[in-house]
């Protein structure tokens, strides 16, 4: 761990939260010190806040790293991993990080921890509670069926599994994870996904928390005809469900021969069920007539597991977006994949 810390510019490219967590996820697998400056400077309140102190303690916890600026609003923070990543049991709520709670979202603190848990040897159980369908991040519904099935297919072994509903503004929902380490010597297999496939189905839910039933009904009977018009039949459960406080959403999977992709959108007061739908089902359909592999949100969160690949990948994605090239920027900063995007295809090539 020679050379002093790893300077990662937090402002660099979408300048949020993602540089934070992909650095945090680096540094526990790579063993090297970083520091990071500038946290979240794109932000509108820049600076850590809940969910991303909670990811910061998390992947600390994991690698037992010392850590200097793990406190809401700062905008630096070192990080000195003091060990490999530990196997073990882990519970991490982002309610505790902030005083009356938070909605942060505790799937983005899932996916800080999975990587560097999946390179420690033995399972891992995760707990995390806050939010699990809140906006500017990935809902359950999509880490579970468009990412993991993804990440499965490079070698990773991770179950989610949903305990309670958490939307905003109160979180309080819980995710519970199973995680089988594979050691420090795993290579993840590459992927060469410029083409998806034929599309095999088309499956989801709509969802509303302590609102009337007719709500989620008509997001689901919405989206179902607007995809029957589409020619694609697809099978939308409408489900009421409590939680502690209300909300609303749509959440589609669409699985190909070789790739998933998954479209969701949530409701807000006085925003009609209908339009929920019809603009999750717009993106879907906005990503079939694309013909790329993967979702422009898929693409962004395979950078860094790709970067542990045990050789060159390739695929296309619909748009490439800024999430996209800043994750590329964070992996090359660490020295192990060298990424390159050419219009809608990337290649990805490790550094041996």
């Amino acid at each position: 761990m020679g050379g002093g810390h790893l300077v990662i510019d937090g402002s660099y490219g979408e300048g949020g939260g993602q540089i934070l967590r992909t650095a945090l996820a680096l540094a526990a697998i790579t063993g090297r010190a970083i520091r990071i400056k500038k946290i979240r400077a794109g932000r509108k309140n820049p600076g850590l806040a809940a969910q991303h102190l909670t990811g910061v303690r998390a992947v600390a916890s994991v690698c037992n790293a010392r850590v200097t600026g793990d406190e809401l609003g700062s905008q630096s923070l070192t990080f000195v991993p003091d060990g490999p990543p530990r196997a073990g049991d882990y519970v991490f709520d982002v309610a505790d990080a902030r005083e009356g709670g938070s909605a942060g979202a505790s799937t983005l603190v899932f996916q800080a921890i999975l990587l560097p848990l999946v390179i420690a040897k033995g399972q891992s159980t995760v707990v995390v509670r806050g939010g699990t369908h809140v906006a500017w991040s990935p809902p359950f519904d999509y880490v579970r069926d468009a990412w993991l099935p993804t990440l499965a297919r490079m070698g990773v072994e991770a179950t989610l599994h949903l305990v309670k509903w958490g939307w905003y503004p109160a979180g309080q929902g819980e995710i519970q994870a199973t995680i089988q380490g594979l050691g420090t010597d795993l290579k993840l297999l590459p992927v060469a996904q410029v083409e998806r496939g034929a599309l095999r189905q088309v499956w989801g839910r709509a969802v509303a928390a302590n609102l009337p039933s007719h709500i989620p009904q008509r997001m689901s009977d919405r989206a179902r005809s607007l995809l029957a018009a589409a020619g694609i039949s697809a099978s939308i459960e409408p489900l009421r469900v409590r939680a502690a406080c209300a909300g609303a959403g749509i959440f589609l999977t669409a699985e190909y021969e070789h790739a998933r992709a998954g479209f969701s959108q949530l409701g807000a007061k006085g925003k009609p069920s209908e339009a929920v739908a019809e603009e999750a089902v717009a993106a879907l359909l906005g990503h079939r007539d694309s013909a790329a592999a993967f979702d422009e949100h898929l693409a962004d969160q395979l950078i860094l597991p790709l970067a542990l690949a045990g050789g060159a990948s390739s695929f296309t994605v619909e748009r490439v977006s800024r999430h996209l090239s800043t994750n590329a920027w964070v992996v090359e900063q660490f020295g192990l994949a060298t990424v390159s995007v050419e219009g809608c295809r990337v290649d990805l090539q490790p550094v041996v």
